[in-house]
């Protein structure tokens, strides 16, 4: 059997964990089913794509330096290493080898100026990305602990449940988003559809994102802003143009206005829910706390975390703070009659 030098072990480990990284580069591009609604690794938007390839790139690069690196400690640990027979004296030093010193001070600079202009250029696309007429609108603003979207274009707002148009290479219709804070800094980062953004107060940010898989996509507040960071959700509701139309045709409906419920409507001004929230078409006008004009129309309540049923409903109004600890809705005193007709109200409002 032809025996193998110590450089042969060392290329041929060097090309099998080449091969692996490629391998495993690979495997993670091809994945189209989704592990969870937040993989990194299924891009469904432009912006998510550009930083998908760029991590991608960076991972291969840091990779290759990773194999040969420790191909060149595994040879030289081998073939170094102490014998039986070692004198103990230093070995001879040789000193001055220009080729070696340009060698290790120019491959880095060049792997470094490849991977600052492939980031600049992604930066740049995303960032410098220029906004077409047709473009949707949304203002989205970070409260503790949940999120107000405002469609300046219809002239409506809504919370924690963001509906955006389907972009295809027929009909492009991205949505373009500014980012405000109403008090502390948060972060809007929705993974399958883009990177994350801060929203700092006083200071506007901007993103954007063109779905081209409709869908429910899944985010998360990404920067901790308070006792109720973890449950500050983000749901954003990929349509295709005829629901998505449709969804802002119903929204900008003003409030139900159900006699049957006339009481319960009544004890929502009594107890001052009104000066916290909105719900079109009556007294209430309260910016603090979610626009509940077509409350009834979400899935979730609280930013997410629990399905928007009349149990739940109940369960939030009666004492935010043991769903959500840290939530700045106050607990308001009222009967468990009271409570009945406030929630009975607000279940109408769809």
């Amino acid at each position: 059997m032809r025996k193998i030098g110590l450089r042969g072990w060392a290329s041929r480990a060097w090309r099998a964990g080449l091969l692996v990284l490629c391998s495993a580069t690979a495997s993670f591009a091809a994945n189209t089913a989704p592990l969870s609604p937040t993989n990194i690794f299924v891009p469904d938007s432009t912006p998510a794509r550009s930083i998908f390839r760029i991590s991608a790139f960076v991972l291969e690069i840091s990779g290759a330096i990773f194999v040969v690196v420790f191909s060149l400690l595994a040879y030289a640990v081998i073939k170094f290493r102490e014998r039986k027979d070692d004198d103990g004296f230093e070995p001879p030093q040789v000193y001055g080898s220009n080729q070696m010193e340009l060698a290790w001070t120019v491959l880095p600079v060049l792997i470094v100026v490849v991977l600052f202009l492939s980031t600049a250029q992604v930066i740049h696309r995303v960032q410098d990305a220029s906004e077409p007429a047709d473009a949707v609108q949304v203002t989205a603003v970070g409260h503790q602990f949940w999120w107000a979207y405002e469609y300046p274009q219809y002239n409506f707002s809504t919370a924690n449940e963001l509906h955006v148009p389907l972009s295809t290479t027929h009909d492009d219709q991205p949505t373009f988003l500014k980012l405000l804070s109403a008090d502390v800094v948060h972060s809007f980062w929705v993974p399958r559809l883009a990177g994350k953004t801060d929203l700092i107060p006083n200071h506007p940010n901007t993103t954007w994102i063109d779905p081209q898989v409709p869908g429910v996509y899944l985010g998360q507040c990404a920067q901790f802003c308070g006792t109720g960071h973890a449950d500050m959700l983000l749901r954003v509701y990929v349509q295709t143009p005829e629901e998505f139309q449709r969804w802002v045709h119903e929204q900008e409906q003003p409030a139900v206005n159900d006699p049957s419920v006339a009481v319960g409507r009544a004890m929502f001004v009594a107890k001052a829910c009104f000066a916290c929230h909105t719900i079109r078409g009556t007294i209430a006008a309260g910016k603090v706390g979610p626009d509940l004009t077509h409350l009834m129309s979400r899935d979730t309540i609280a930013a997410g975390i629990l399905p928007n049923t009349p149990a739940n409903l109940r369960k939030w109004i009666e004492d935010p703070a043991a769903v959500k600890p840290g939530a700045l809705m106050p607990k308001v005193d009222m009967t468990p009659d009271q409570l009945t007709q406030i929630t009975a109200y607000l279940e109408t409002l769809k």
